[in-house]
């Protein structure tokens, strides 16, 4: 079972989808298993945070410390853009995340949300794959 999400992103924009993860999950049939969630293209990620204020502000700021915005990037040579340090950070968080489920609920910590994160350099429509890996 495969589900897509569409998800509207500024730069460094993060969206909490995990109440969309839930509802695939518990309408999936499904009730044990792990649910996969990847990110379509190479700018953006998946991950778990907790979903708060200051983190969102947080996470950016410290991704943009491991790669700038601005810095040299062979990359940018190849295609004439300006977004090196957003293949990077992708590159670092990850295109996907596997979470495990029980009795059709999310194995999720209290303040664990699934996030996508937008790493591009201008704003972008996220595409999410969501897929049931049924239990053995």
């Amino acid at each position: 079972m495969i589900r897509e999400i569409n998800v509207e992103l500024d730069v460094n924009g993060i969206a909490d989808i995990t109440p969309e993860v839930k509802d695939f999950v518990r309408n999936s049939g499904v009730s044990e298993g792990a649910v996969l969630v990847f990110n379509v293209g190479s700018t953006g990620a998946v991950t778990t945070i907790e979903y708060e204020p200051g983190l969102k502000k947080d996470f950016p700021r410290i991704m943009d410390r491991i790669a700038p915005y601005g810095e040299h990037y062979e990359h940018h040579k190849t295609w004439g853009d300006d977004n090196g340090s957003s293949h990077v950070k992708a590159a670092i968080v990850g295109p996907s995340l596997v979470v495990p489920f029980k009795n059709g609920e999310l194995l999720l910590g209290t303040w664990q949300q699934i996030v996508v994160v937008n790493f591009d350099t201008r704003k972008r429509t996220r595409r999410v794959i969501l897929q049931i890996l049924k239990g053995v």
